[in-house]
């Protein structure tokens, strides 16, 4: 049984992808809603139009952070693509080998995107997006986060038990 606060600090990337999701759609609602229903009335009245141009800069950082994060969830749930197709032919210790050294590999590509996040948000952190002016380094950042979070979890899973997947562990 898992202490609690670990429990709580495994379901806030969840809540804030879920948030995430919700978040982006309705900012992109409200593009269209902006775009096909209030420039045409605005444009009937003569009046200034709604500025709605910084829909398109939320949407592309807020997809960065679902994805990035989201991977860092598949890792932690052991949604990553597996392919046992003869791992239970194996001998315990050969299962267990190959355990480790995919959750390697995860590790090494995780660590990989976040050293590289790094390096991305430092090239452009003197750079600002045209509608909002945020610093570019913020569309970089979730690599970072989701980079580290992903070799967390794979280090986690690579010390845990082998795991074992057949048809019925495919999710709809």
């Amino acid at each position: 049984m898992s202490h609690p606060a670990i429990g709580a600090a495994n379901a806030v990337p969840k809540i804030l992808v879920g948030g995430l999701v919700l978040f982006a759609i309705a900012t992109m609602l409200f593009g269209v809603l902006a775009r096909y229903v209030l420039l045409p009335i605005t444009d009937w009245m003569d009046i200034d139009p709604v500025n709605f141009f910084w829909v398109e800069e939320v949407g592309e950082a807020a997809l960065a952070w679902i994805t990035l994060i989201g991977a860092a969830i598949a890792v932690r749930e052991h949604s990553h693509f597996a392919l046992s197709v003869f791992m239970h032919r194996l001998s315990p210790k050969a299962q267990r080998v190959i355990h480790v050294f995919n959750h390697a590999l995860i590790i090494g590509f995780a660590l990989l995107v976040a050293v590289l996040g790094v390096k991305l948000a430092r090239l452009n952190a003197g750079l600002s997006s045209p509608a909002l002016e945020f610093s570019l380094a913020w569309l970089y950042i979730p690599a970072v986060i989701g980079g580290v979070l992903m070799a967390i979890y794979a280090v986690e899973a690579m010390l845990g038990p082998v795991t074992q997947h057949d048809a019925h562990d495919v999710r709809e």
